[in-house]
C-alpha cells in the first residue's frame, strides 16, 4: 500500500495529545452524578450537557439532537433469588450469581414455588430449571402450562461478574432469570436428589426513552477545501443498578475522552484543513439508535471514524472497515505505523456499522475494556498510554486524510 502525503508538521502535531486531560475526562463521565449514564436518564442528559459545553469551549457550532429510542430494559429494583433443599437455603447475589435474562416478564414480587425439570410432565404453577442452552423451549412449555417461571444458565466474565445488557429479544410470557453455570448445575443435583423450592424476583421492564446525540461542528481557516470527517464515539452506558454502580469508564467514556482530545488537538493545528465534526452518541447499548438516527443525514462523502472502547490495548487495536472505505482505511493504516498502533482486522458491532450500513465510508476502531458492563469497569482500569494511542491515531488519520489531494 503507498504511502500518502503527509500533513506539514504532522509528527509534532500528534505529541500535543495529554493523557491528563483524557483521564479527567473519563474520571468525570464515571462519577456518580451520572449514574451510569443511560439513555433516557437524568444522568444520560447530563453527560449529553457536559460534553456539549466542553465542545464549545472548543469552539464548535453545538447541537443536542433528541430522538426516540423504544425497549429499554430497565431494572427498577433489586432481583432475588434463592432456593431450599433438603432443610438448607442458599439466597444469591444479583450479578454475581444470577442476572436478569432480557426476554423475561416483569416480576416484581418475590413468587416462591417448587422446582420441576423442564422434561417433567407437570410445569403447572412451578420454577422450571432449563436444560443448558435450551431456555426457549422451557419457556414454551412453561407458557402453555402456567408455569412460575423460568431458571437457565449464563456464563461470567473472567472476573466472576455477570455484565449488564439492556436490549435483547422480544419479551416472553414467564420470567425468566439466568443463574451462573456452575449454580445452575449444582440446582439440577439437588433437584435430583430431592424437592427444591425457589424463591425469585425480576423487576424489569421495558421503557421508552428519549435519546441526544450531541453534535459538533469545528471551523476551518479555508471551510470546504479539505474532507469532510466525522469523529464518533458513543457516551452512553448500561445504567447503574438499583444500589450498585456501572460507572461505564471504558465503555465508553475512554473512547469519548479520546475524541474530545483528538478534537482539541486537531482544531489548534491550521495547518491540518479538514471539515471537521463530532458526534457523541446516545443509545448505542441500546441497538446503536443514535448513529441510525445521525447516518441519514449526512452527506455522502463524510469519513466517519467511530471509536468504542479505548481503555486496554492488548497487542493490537481491532479495526472494521464499512461502506466505500479503502481510502479511508489507507489513511488509518499509514497513521499507525506513524505512532506505532498495531491494527488487525476484527469484528466491531457499534455505531460504525450504522454509518457503514447508510453507504458511508465508516471505519470502527476498539481498543479494549476491562471490567466491560459491571461495576469493575472503574477509570482506574482505563490505561493512559492506551487513551494517548487511541488519541494519537485519530489526530494522524484526520492529517493524513486533509494532506491528500481533493
Amino acid at each position: 500500500m503507498p504511502d500518502l502525503p503527509q500533513a506539514p508538521g504532522l509528527a509534532a502535531v500528534v505529541e500535543r495529545v495529554s493523557a491528563a486531560r483524557m483521564l479527567a475526562t473519563v474520571h468525570e463521565l464515571a462519577r456518580d452524578h451520572y449514574a451510569g449514564r443511560r439513555v433516557g436518564t437524568p444522568g444520560g442528559r447530563a453527560a449529553a450537557a457536559w460534553l456539549a459545553e466542553r465542545l464549545r469551549e472548543l469552539g464548535a457550532e453545538v447541537e443536542l439532537d433528541p430522538f426516540p429510542v423504544a425497549d429499554v430494559r430497565e431494572l427498577y429494583a433489586t432481583p432475588v433469588l434463592e432456593w431450599n433443599a433438603g432443610g438448607q437455603a442458599l439466597r444469591l447475589e444479583h450479578r454475581r450469581d444470577f442476572v436478569e435474562h432480557l426476554a423475561t416478564a416483569d416480576l416484581p414480587d418475590p413468587r416462591t414455588a417448587p422446582l420441576a425439570a423442564a422434561s417433567e410432565a407437570d410445569l403447572r404453577g412451578r420454577w422450571v430449571l432449563a436444560e443448558t442452552g435450551d431456555w426457549a423451549r422451557a419457556c414454551e412449555r412453561a407458557e402453555t402450562q402456567g408455569a412460575a417461571g423460568v431458571l437457565t444458565a449464563r456464563g461470567v466474565d473472567a472476573e466472576g461478574w455477570m455484565p449488564k445488557m439492556i436490549a435483547g429479544p422480544a419479551t416472553r410470557a414467564v420470567p425468566i432469570i439466568a443463574l451462573r453455570a456452575d449454580l445452575h448445575a449444582r440446582l439440577a443435583d439437588a433437584l435430583a436428589a430431592g424437592p427444591v423450592q425457589v424463591t425469585g424476583s425480576m423487576p424489569l421492564r421495558q421503557v421508552t426513552a428519549d435519546g441526544h446525540n450531541v453534535h459538533a461542528r469545528f471551523p476551518t481557516g479555508t471551510a470546504g477545501t479539505g474532507p469532510r470527517v466525522l469523529l464518533t464515539a458513543h457516551y452512553d452506558g448500561v445504567g447503574d443498578d438499583p444500589g450498585q454502580r456501572m460507572p461505564a469508564a471504558a465503555d465508553n467514556a475512554s473512547g469519548v475522552a479520546a475524541v474530545l482530545e483528538a478534537a482539541r488537538v486537531l482544531t489548534t493545528a491550521p495547518a491540518i484543513q479538514a471539515e471537521l465534526s463530532v458526534a457523541f452518541l446516545d443509545a448505542e447499548e441500546t441497538g446503536a439508535w443514535g448513529s441510525a438516527h445521525h447516518a441519514p443525514a449526512l452527506p455522502s462523502d463524510t469519513l466517519v471514524i467511530n471509536l468504542d472502547g479505548a481503555a486496554h490495548l492488548h497487542q493490537a487495536a481491532s479495526v472494521e472497515a464499512g461502506g466505500p472505505a479503502h481510502a479511508l482505511l489507507a489513511a488509518l493504516d499509514q497513521a499507525a505505523r506513524l505512532v506505532d498502533v498495531p491494527l488487525r482486522a476484527g469484528a466491531m458491532a457499534s455505531d460504525n456499522r450504522r454509518y457503514a450500513a447508510a453507504g458511508l465510508a465508516a471505519i470502527g476502531i476498539g481498543m479494549g475494556m476491562p471490567g466491560y458492563q459491571t461495576p469493575a469497569e472503574t477509570p482506574d482500569r482505563v490505561q493512559p498510554d492506551t487513551l494517548m494511542a487511541a488519541a494519537r491515531l485519530l489526530v494522524a488519520a484526520v492529517g493524513l486524510l486533509a494532506a491528500q489531494p481533493l
